[in-house]
């Protein structure tokens, strides 16, 4: 059964490694964040690097998930100093459960913060794209689908939640966000 690959990239304000209160609290947030988003329903796995790794993201082992990787219009620094990024790339079961972690909970805490955090570039911010079941999206595909997604818009080559596509490549059914859910919480169908 198909997998589906998110990819996520911001530009932040300020560096990671700066140490005012802004920078603090994005870092905060991605401590509770990611094991919060870990444990939810139909998460399958992220990018995280082999054996928790030491430097830059560029320098670190990210193993199956390849070389890491950024759009050519992150023009910020590339050191520990001067990094101003963040980024995943994760694997979910279907639309339904990524649009739950995204848009509930502590995720949903961190999202109305992000203008806080990041800057606004003019490009998207997440891309979509199915995989077959067992493969591992590289960072290099999460940043080609962003660039594929800003240059021509949702496709089922890549897409977003307002503009989805199933894994046969048909749109998705629904209204806006939720246009990935199949079933409600409590197992209904939507209306």
């Amino acid at each position: 059964m198909p997998q589906l690959a998110l990819y996520t990239f911001g530009v932040l304000k300020s560096p990671l490694a700066d140490t005012g209160t802004l920078t603090r609290e994005f870092h905060d947030s991605g401590a509770v964040v990611y094991p919060d988003i870990s444990r939810q329903p139909g998460y399958v796995a992220r990018a995280e690097p082999v054996g928790g790794g030491r430097g830059t993201l560029f320098e670190l082992d990210w193993g199956a998930w390849g070389e890491f990787d950024v759009p050519a219009w992150y023009g910020k620094g590339r050191t520990v100093e001067t990094i101003a990024l963040a980024a995943t790339l994760s694997l979910w079961a279907g639309l339904g459960p990524a649009f739950d972690a995204v848009y509930t909970g502590v995720h949903r805490e961190a999202l109305n913060r992000r203008y806080d955090w990041f800057e606004r570039t003019g490009h998207p911010s997440y891309v979509f794209w199915w995989v077959g079941d067992g493969a591992i999206p590289l960072w290099q595909d999460g940043v080609a689908r962003l660039e594929h997604l800003h240059e021509h818009g949702p496709a089922p080559h890549a897409f977003t939640f307002h503009q989805a596509f199933t894994s046969a490549g048909v749109p998705a059914s629904g209204r806006g966000h939720a246009a990935g859910r199949s079933r409600r919480r409590d197992g209904s169908a939507p209306c």
